[in-house]
């Protein structure tokens, strides 16, 4: 990008903001040298760097930085074979340190997913053992420490006798000698211990003379006594100062040995520095991260420029590049219009540089080549300049480069010179821009461009909202509507005569008068528009919020019933059981009574079977079935089938036995019901005998049991012949009949019929499952 376009949209000052939100000064210098790219992928890229570090803001609050220096200068000379100081050595200790802490703190992330992070980190490596190398021979103050070697320690150990066997002799002397001396204290000169003694006691006290004060009345001698001592202090000192140094440069050995991991380390550390500090500034922004393109198109909801404070800016809805490709905004001075260019392309530069823009989320920004922008008054007394000649100068030269991969910023274009050849000129040269399909945005005060938008594909009007009764811009974009001149209303608001107005309305062509009233009606619908929509909005949230809420109760409803629904059956389930027991209870008192002989077996073994199936069935236990529709009404006859609902059991009517009740077979018992608990289900079907050339197979149906019970002889072998044959033709292998106890005769006919039947193989009288002595199995050969 062009210097003097960052420059006119003021990109350095987000850059000054950028600077001092970075952690270390390899954050800063990043964030120093960050200029806009014009590659889709690389500007991707930045945008899911600093997206991802903003969520980490967003869900810790913070990230670990601190502790991390640029050591990239001191790597370097460990490389040549410099020594380092023990601070540098603690920098390059603190920055090992540092780097584990981020790799640390994001590893044990487990929300969100981050994988831009996660894969730097995993390339840091711990360089633990040279962090406590080092860290044990230099402490947090950047001092070498008496266990950084044996030596050391006992140097330093010979130091402090040293000087405390020199500090006892000179105290000797400030005590018996304090008369001579100016100050009863011991001082230092040229790293020996002195004595400021007073000129005219200078030979009183012999020593070597060191220094003295600039008026020449003291004298700082070190005295004869102690010279050796200090000689001996000076030695050891000289022998720790060796000492340190050999340290420093083992210490310096061992870190130009990982030079080539302490070198990538710095680099990620200062990357991801570099990465929290954009996502720093998006939250201080309150910005989102766009989506970019490449087809130019710009899409921003609730827009606010960067450098202005959130008190003071005005939101405001920018597109251009999908209906249309240009935007000529008309309005007042002071109303917005510069503001609203330098807005998009700033936001553009910002974009393209990886960093988020402040918009509401879902914006969206296209990736251009160049962005090219004439905005203010650049008139150049140096070069002899007027404000137009120097507007062209910089309109030539964007005329020369600008193509569809462009983004043009106009700001009063045609301005400085006469109207009607500035307007001219200015139509002109947007349709030059715009026929190089670059997205263009044009500000200006001529009239006749208000008409421009509608006679050309691909422009639209804009304007900045001006308040009447105010006399005051809104700052409001106003995109479809062109500015109109408020001179009229604002002249009559500051109290001019009515005649006077009403006199320079005459002088206004009825064209002008035609044209400011369209735009009075454009402005009035868009504001009836944007109310009508913001209250549809908000009677579809209460709608929403509404059905949730109805939703809910349902939900709980259902729920509720599901409860009130098991907790029934439960008891039900209960008191089955009871009835169970105690049917259970009854039924082994009868068989216990004298009598019980005369008590038929498969009676019993029936009337059990009955109460079994009586057992309704659990609601929990069963789908759910619509509601069977009541039966008409008719009446019964003998041989209906009928279901006996109290019992919930399927019987036939034997006889009618008074007004309105029935004598029903249900199985081997026979009870009595009245009509209202009697469902009809079928007519008695009269017995018809099928024509003999009718074929049956296996799949004729028919069932695996006859019951011949209450028959008369010989209807009951006729019965059974005919059931016989139907039996073997469907194909199977043994029967059942019924014919009960009772006096045998049934029972030893059926066993007779079984014996002369060539396709009887066997027959047995029926088990305990089976019926016992009031059945007999029948076996085909």
């Amino acid at each position: 990008m062009n210097g003097r376009i960052l420059q006119v949209l003021e990109y350095k000052k987000i850059i000054e903001q950028l600077i001092e939100l970075a952690a270390s000064s390899l954050g800063k210098e990043q964030a120093l040298a960050l200029k806009p790219s014009s590659e889709l992928e690389k500007v991707e890229l930045l945008q899911k760097e600093t997206d991802e570090a903003a969520q980490v803001l967003r869900l810790k609050g913070h990230v670990p930085l601190g502790g991390i220096f640029d050591i990239k200068p001191s790597i370097k000379r460990t490389i040549i074979g410099g020594i380092l100081s023990a601070g540098e050595c603690l920098d390059v200790a603190s920055t090992i340190y540092g780097g584990k802490q981020l790799k640390r703190f994001i590893e044990d992330m487990e929300e969100p997913e981050m994988p831009i992070l996660r894969e730097m980190v995993t390339e840091i490596v711990p360089l633990t053992d040279l962090e406590h190398h080092i860290r044990s021979c230099i402490d947090d103050h950047g001092g070498v420490m008496d266990g950084a070697s044996e030596k050391l320690r006992s140097v330093r150990s010979k130091i402090r006798t040293y000087e405390s066997r020199v500090r006892d002799k000179m105290d000797t002397f400030t005590k018996s000698k304090s008369k001579m001396l100016s100050d009863a204290i011991v001082t230092i000169r040229n790293e020996r211990y002195v004595l400021p003694v007073k000129q005219e006691y200078r030979g009183s006290i012999g020593g070597i003379v060191h220094d003295q004060s600039s008026s020449g009345a003291t004298l700082f001698i070190e005295p004869q006594a102690v010279v050796d001592l200090n000689n001996q202090l000076q030695e050891s000192r000289v022998q720790e100062k060796q000492e340190v140094e050999k340290i420093l440069k083992e210490l310096s050995e061992a870190i130009a040995a990982d030079q080539s991991f302490l070198y990538s380390n710095v680099e990620i550390l200062g990357k991801v520095d570099f990465m929290f500090a954009r996502a720093k500034l998006s939250t201080k922004m309150k910005a989102s991260m766009p989506k970019m393109n490449n087809e130019g198109r710009i899409k921003m909801k609730q827009a606010r420029h960067p450098l202005i404070d959130d008190e003071e800016v005005v939101p405001n809805d920018i597109e251009l590049g999908e209906d249309f490709t240009s935007i000529v905004i008309t309005g007042p001075n002071t109303g917005g219009k510069t503001v609203t260019l330098k807005l998009v392309g700033l936001c553009t530069l910002m974009a393209q540089s990886g960093l988020q823009v402040p918009a509401l989320d879902g914006c969206e920004l296209a990736v251009f080549d160049e962005v090219y922008a004439d905005i203010g008054d650049e008139q150049s007394i140096e070069q002899s300049l007027s404000t137009f000649s120097s507007h062209m100068t910089n309109i030539v030269n964007i005329l020369k480069r600008v193509d569809s991969r462009s983004l043009v910023l106009f700001d009063e274009l045609g301005a400085g010179t006469d109207p009607q050849e500035g307007a001219a000129l200015a139509m002109s040269i947007l349709d030059e821009v715009v026929r190089r399909n670059s997205r263009v945005i044009a500000t200006t005060h001529y009239p006749e461009l208000k008409a421009y938008g509608y006679n050309r594909k691909g422009v639209v009007n804009a304007s900045v909202e001006f308040d009447i009764q105010t006399l005051k811009p809104t700052y409001r974009l106003l995109i479809g509507v062109p500015g109109r001149s408020n001179a009229f209303e604002i002249s009559r608001r500051l109290g001019l005569d009515e005649h006077v107005i009403e006199t320079a309305k005459g002088h206004v062509g009825r064209d002008s008068q035609s044209v400011e009233n369209m735009i009075a009606s454009l402005e009035e619908s868009k504001r009836g528009a944007e109310r009508d929509y913001e209250e549809a909005e908000h009677l579809l949230k209460e709608a929403e919020d509404l059905h949730k809420e109805l939703q809910n109760q349902w939900n709980q409803f259902e729920e509720q019933r599901d409860k009130l629904y098991v907790k029934a059956e439960e008891k039900a389930e209960k008191a089955i059981q009871k009835a169970r027991q105690e049917a259970e209870d009854i039924v082994g008192e009868i068989r216990s009574m004298k009598n019980q002989a005369e008590l038929k077996e498969h009676e019993w073994i029936e009337a059990r079977k009955m109460f079994d199936e009586a057992r309704p069935e659990l609601a929990s236990q069963k789908p759910k079935q619509k509601p069977v529709k009541k039966q008409e009404s008719r009446e019964l006859k003998p041989g209906d089938e009928v279901k006996l609902t109290t019992l919930n059991q399927q019987g036939t009517i034997v006889e009618k036995v008074g007004n309105n009740e029935f004598q029903v077979q249900v199985g081997v018992m026979k009870v009595k019901a009245k009509r209202k608990d009697l469902q009809f289900v079928k007519a008695e079907q009269p017995y018809k005998e099928k024509p003999m050339a009718t074929v049956k197979g296996k799949s004729y149906h028919v069932k695996t049991e006859l019951d011949l019970r209450g028959e008369r002889y010989e209807e009951a072998l006729n019965r059974l012949e005919k059931y016989v044959d139907d039996a073997l033709l469907a194909g199977y292998p043994q029967v059942s009949i019924i014919h009960g106890k009772g006096t045998g005769a049934l029972r030893t006919a059926v066993k007779n019929f079984a014996k002369n039947h060539r396709s009887i193989k066997s027959h047995r009288a029926g088990g305990m499952n089976e019926g016992g002595s009031g059945v007999t199995i029948l076996e085909f050969s």
